[in-house]
């Protein structure tokens, strides 16, 4: 028996919450990423600043992933409190 524990049901919803939080969370990455490299790559511009743009694109795009992650689980989190 459960006595008290989440039913196989919550365990299953959980689950897909958090494999829809790291997908979403990726395609977010890409796209700050993408977004943030393309000046980079429409104007030729030195290594050291083409670089360093590298560099802020792949620290907002890990900031804006690890962002989605908690804004979906702890959105996922006051529902299921609220017993919806």
């Amino acid at each position: 028996m459960d006595k008290g524990r989440e039913s196989r049901w919550e365990k299953d919803a959980m689950t897909v919450e958090i494999m829809f939080a790291l997908i979403s969370a990726a395609f977010v990455a890409g796209g700050v990423f993408f977004v943030v490299l393309v000046p980079a790559l429409v104007w030729d511009l030195s290594a050291g600043v083409d670089k360093g743009f590298q560099v802020v694109a792949g620290v907002l795009g890990l900031g804006a992933a690890g962002w989605r992650v908690v804004h979906v689980l702890g959105r996922y989190d006051r529902y299921r409190r609220a017993g919806r």
